[in-house]
């Protein structure tokens, strides 16, 4: 639980961030140290974000990962090196243990948020749970994923929003999922960076509109997101997935200063409602 109240408790949203997928032993390291460097001086409470395998891809020939062991083993030593909790996701209720060794937190991805064994799974790991929601599916509906984790005992749970299908090829985010999540009364995290993806391309890559990740998450602060979900890469055209809706590493900082400044803001502003 320790975990869980840092990252949730504190006066500002908390991050979790980092690359799509660990692509080597050397970038993830890097990344890590600097989202550490500059969370620690903004003091915004931070997990590290790292798939150590891809599931979900679009095409057979898409990079999935550098090896399950190898790249557990990257997020291990980040973990150690830079003091930071783990975020990863699972895909199959085999790897729920697996993942468990090194993660703080269970990632459930969005296409699979309603599959009873895989929350199940993660549940009984006792790690926080961090459920997506389907692009497919109502906020009110994500009552019925939380059940299933409480019915494990397990109540550290998050809830990420990505948007919502419009049409086959782009998302949309309806704002409003973020208050009625909130009213489940579990931290609300907005998924920053796939939230403006243009899936289903007709070469089998997912596309992205960057302009609109600062959008995005200055209205999700405003209505009182408690995260902020973002993969991030220092060369997200050379990024092996989803480089087309990453934000790039060094616009991080910027970024988050001001969703810092206008999280202060909201604060203030409510206080005196």
């Amino acid at each position: 639980m320790e975990i869980y109240n840092k990252l949730t408790k504190g006066d500002t949203f908390f991050l979790l961030a980092g690359p799509c997928v660990i692509e080597d032993e050397k970038s993830p390291l890097e990344i890590a140290e600097r989202l550490k460097d500059i969370t620690e001086r903004l003091k915004i409470p931070f997990a590290f974000k790292a798939s150590y395998r891809k599931a979900n891809r679009s095409r057979l020939d898409s990079f999935t990962g550098i090896g399950d062991r190898k790249a557990l083993n990257v997020l291990k030593e980040i973990k150690k090196r830079y003091d930071l909790p783990i975020v990863t996701d699972i895909h199959e209720v085999k790897e729920a243990d697996f993942a468990s060794e090194v993660a703080d937190i269970i990632q459930i991805p969005a296409f699979l948020c309603r599959q009873t064994d895989l929350l199940i799974a993660a549940a009984k790991t006792g790690k926080i749970v961090n459920i997506k929601k389907g692009q497919f599916l109502s906020p009110e509906s994500m009552q019925f994923t939380i059940d299933k984790v409480l019915a494990c005992n397990n109540e550290k749970i998050m809830l990420t929003d990505r948007g919502t299908f419009f049409g086959y090829q782009d998302l949309i985010v309806d704002i409003r999922s973020i208050p009625i999540m909130k009213d489940f009364a579990y931290p609300v995290v907005m998924d920053i960076t796939h939230s403006q993806q243009k899936p289903n391309q007709t070469q089998g890559v997912s596309g992205g509109d960057t302009r609109m990740i600062e959008t995005i998450a200055r209205a999700a602060v405003s209505v009182g997101a408690d995260g902020i979900f973002m993969e991030t890469h220092p060369n997200p055209q050379e990024a092996k997935s989803d480089g087309k809706n990453m934000l790039q590493l060094d616009k991080a900082e910027n970024l988050l200063a001001k969703l810092k400044l206008l999280k202060s803001v909201v604060s203030s502003f409510n206080s005196e409602i």
